[in-house]
């Protein structure tokens, strides 16, 4: 019986010793084959990344960025800020250089097209970039302009990086949106009382806004720019080129404020711009 114990005791010690052999030699084949430490994201704790934090500066006016926003971009060692793939200008790293002075924003470009395959390459680029900073246990900001989860390249950053990595810890900082701010520079109630108020895009021209009056007594069209002659000749069709305001370069030097869009027939609008459209505006 004494001898059957030591026999069992014996192979035990060799099978935990096998195991233990077996966990460092897949330890090794991992480290082998993966090599950086971003391509084995899957399989490491979460809580040795840094925090991802999207944060929204605002319209363009630097005083409009939050206290909130400002304390997360001066202690994050890494700021990320997207810009053109043919220049290196950033609307959102010029909003927040009046704060952070001479502190690094790095540029992520993305492509301005179309091409969905051009664009998703950018993005997992651009993606890895960031994961890279993250792997590393330090955090970093992603800033971009209003707020990060209204129309926002972080939004789609944000997808990228969990596709990867879905354990990833994310906070985002609400910013004042374009609409926000342009209402007040207009002085016009975005809505009242039981009135509806959509925000659309307005990437597809007077499309989305012929579906969209149909329903909605206030309606937003960001991204106008592209499509301004369109979006003009349905409103015109609609009647309610009087019930729009037109407004530009939000709390820059060239900010603009169009009460009647009659005055804008065959205008070529800037990148930042957007239309408010009040379908039960009263005439003043």
């Amino acid at each position: 019986m004494g001898d059957e114990l030591i026999r069992r005791e014996i192979v035990g010690i060799e099978f935990l010793s096998f195991l233990q052999g077996m966990k460092q030699l897949t330890e090794k084949f991992s480290d082998n084959v993966l090599g950086d430490q971003t391509l084995d994201v899957r399989s490491r704790k979460t809580r040795e990344f840094g925090i991802l934090y999207g944060v929204g500066v605002g319209p363009g006016d630097p005083d409009l960025l939050t206290i909130k926003a400002l304390e997360v971009l001066k202690n994050v060692p890494f700021i990320f800020a997207a810009s053109s793939s043919k220049n290196d200008y950033s609307i959102a790293g010029n909003i927040v250089k009046k704060h952070l002075g001479s502190k690094d924003v790095e540029k992520l470009p993305f492509p301005m097209c179309d091409d969905k395959s051009v664009l998703e390459e950018a993005w997992k680029k651009n993606g890895d970039r960031v994961l890279e900073v993250l792997s590393r246990g330090l955090d970093c900001a992603f800033i971009t302009l209003g707020d990060p989860l209204t129309y926002s390249t972080f939004s789609y950053l944000m997808k990228t990086i969990r596709k990867v990595a879905p354990g990833i810890r994310v906070r985002s900082v609400p910013g004042i949106t374009s609409f926000q701010a342009a209402a007040a520079a207009a002085s016009l109630p975005l809505s009242e009382g039981e009135e509806s108020l959509v925000i659309v895009s307005g990437a597809r021209g007077g499309l989305k806004l012929k579906e969209s009056i149909k329903t909605s007594d206030n309606i937003v069209m960001l991204k106008t720019y592209k499509q301004f002659k369109d979006i003009y000749q349905t409103l015109e069709e609609l009647d309610l080129l009087n019930k729009a305001t037109f407004v530009c370069n939000l709390g820059t030097d060239e900010q603009k404020i169009v009460n009647n869009l009659t005055k804008l027939k065959n205008a070529n609008t800037p990148y930042l711009s957007l239309i408010i459209i009040k379908k039960n505006l009263q005439d003043t």
